[in-house]
């Protein structure tokens, strides 16, 4: 059985190792280990990558979006709210989970592990 490429492990929040089994339990909570393959998800951390990676994509096309409209066709405030609420819900939320998955399939791929510190000795 091979491994699935990172992007596919993530669009589908499978394993990064076979592909197969599920990676989350809850929306963003991650099992603690594959079901198919017993890949231990315990070592895999994306802390807060995800959600600034998407706070900043999200962040910059709802504002442009909502200036280019303003200047275009200066609505009222409340149209403002009915238009770019909802598309922060959507432009934040949908892709977090796929983001999340995506950073775990990296970090498995690399064999990414948290830093060590590493005390040599000094040279006589």
């Amino acid at each position: 059985m091979s491994q699935p490429s990172p992007v596919t492990a993530a669009l589908t929040c499978r394993c990064p190792q076979c592909g197969q089994g599920k990676l989350f339990q809850g929306f963003l909570s991650l099992r603690p280990r594959c079901e198919v393959c017993g890949l231990d998800y315990s070592n895999f951390d994306s802390a807060d990558g995800p959600a600034v990676f998407i706070i900043l994509a999200a962040g910059f096309i709802v504002v442009f979006a909502a200036l280019v409209v303003e200047v275009l066709y200066q609505p009222p405030f409340y149209v403002h709210a009915l238009v770019w609420l909802p598309l922060i819900l959507l432009t934040t939320l949908l892709p977090l989970r796929p983001v999340k998955a995506l950073m775990i399939a990296l970090q498995f791929r690399h064999k990414a592990a948290e830093g060590r510190l590493e005390v040599r000795e000094p040279k006589p």
